[in-house]
């Protein structure tokens, strides 16, 4: 058997991180991963140029049963910090949009970053490693084994296998098998940032796949201004993805058409083109197709001048809050990230350390903390790597 100070089970973006400081800290680390190679989800990220923070990050951006859990770690470290990090290896960023910074390059900058950060002679990184095991001894130590019958020992042992979101680069939902072993609640893990589908009369809409429209999309009271985009299964896109991780089956979504129209754009239309047919002001403003599908549900086929200003208002107010109900999403297969996982309320917020079970600690998605599309989840891997390796070593000094 392998003896060190902790073991870090997930050689992802919360993983890596962790390990790197860890050890930088003076503690011997035992990193396993499953895959073949460290990094895999951080490698596809961003279309490949890894979306690695957002300059807004705040605990506002994220999904949890405790809406403070996050707070601690984030104030702790924060965009900033990691900015730091990425120019002191030289790596050229830029921000795209709505404050989501991206490699010049290409994500394997970050993935060689995050491995050179870790110091060879404290952090043992170790691949296809199929976890057979994992126990904690009577003198509350834990051990890992593997099925090729290798072994790995510890006094502490960080959880960073995230979800199960992307099955085919090897997710599962082991994170959560696991704290439950130990007793810690899970609050209920469903796909998150995944597309929606949609059925019935909403079906309709699919025969516009690949037409993409910047909209303002709702889940409850959660809004989001980016771009739809219909696919021929249903609805992604920026706006969709992100209000899909409040979405609930059963529940409707609100898109806004038009977001930048004003309120009586319509009669005002009607009294400067009385002329105009509706279907020809949408073309204007939308691409055709969605235009034409639209204007052939709302059915107003005359002369502007010719429609009363109260079908006018029908018209304009479902423009404004058009009303879609999904039947499902796209699952695992498609979502960026998993909600829910092991429960905060079992978690220090400050150290990521189960009360329940001492040595033992939580971090990146594993957790039930979710960020926002757009290097929300990222900077939450890298905030929590950074206070659970603060956390193991105190525990050890």
């Amino acid at each position: 058997m392998e003896h060190s100070d902790v073991i870090i089970l997930g050689a992802g973006a919360a993983g890596l991180f962790c390990a790197g400081q860890a050890g930088q800290r003076g503690l011997n680390v035992a990193l396993l991963e499953k895959a073949e190679a460290p990094g895999k989800k951080i490698l596809i990220s961003g279309g490949g140029r890894c979306n690695f923070t957002n300059l807004g990050a705040g605990p506002g951006n994220y999904l949890s049963a405790n809406p403070h859990f996050a707070k601690s770690a984030l104030a702790r470290y924060t965009p900033a910090d990691f900015i730091a990090l990425v120019e002191r290896y030289g790596i050229a960023w830029h921000e795209k949009t709505l404050g989501q910074l991206f490699c010049d390059g290409s994500a394997k900058q970050i993935v060689a970053m995050l491995l050179e950060e870790c110091p060879p002679e404290q952090v043992t990184l170790t691949c296809g490693v199929e976890i057979a095991g994992v126990a904690r001894g009577e003198d509350s130590s834990f051990t890992v084994t593997a099925a090729d019958g290798r072994a790995w020992g510890a006094p502490a042992l960080v959880i960073a296998t995230g979800g199960p979101s992307i099955p085919k680069m090897g997710a599962s939902d082991f994170a959560f098998r696991l704290a439950r072993q130990f007793g810690l609640k899970v609050v209920e893990p469903r796909p998150a940032l995944v597309p929606l589908t949609l059925g019935g009369e909403d079906a309709l809409f699919r025969d516009l796949s690949g037409v993409a429209a910047p909209v303002r999309a709702r889940a409850g009271k959660t809004e989001f201004a980016e771009a739809a985009l219909f696919t021929h299964k249903g609805l992604s896109g920026p706006a969709i993805l992100q209000v899909s991780s409040y979405w609930r089956h059963g529940e409707e979504v609100g898109i806004t058409f038009l977001p930048e129209a004003a309120s009586d754009w319509l009669l005002e239309a009607k009294r400067d083109r009385p002329r105009t047919h509706l279907r020809t002001l949408l073309r204007e403003r939308l691409p055709a197709r969605l235009a034409d599908a639209l204007a052939d549900r709302l059915g107003l086929e005359r002369e502007l001048g010719n429609v009363s200003d109260k079908d006018l208002r029908t018209a304009q107010a479902r423009l404004a809050d058009w009303r879609f109900a999904p039947n499902g999403t796209e699952g695992y297969a498609k979502a960026e990230v998993t909600a829910g996982g092991i429960a905060t309320a079992e978690l220090s917020s400050r150290t990521m350390e189960a009360a329940k079970v001492p040595g033992l600690y939580a971090i990146g998605e594993a957790v039930d903390v979710t960020g926002w599309l757009g290097g929300y989840n990222f900077q939450w891997a890298w905030a929590s790597g950074f206070a659970c390796a603060e956390a193991l070593a105190q525990s050890r000094s």
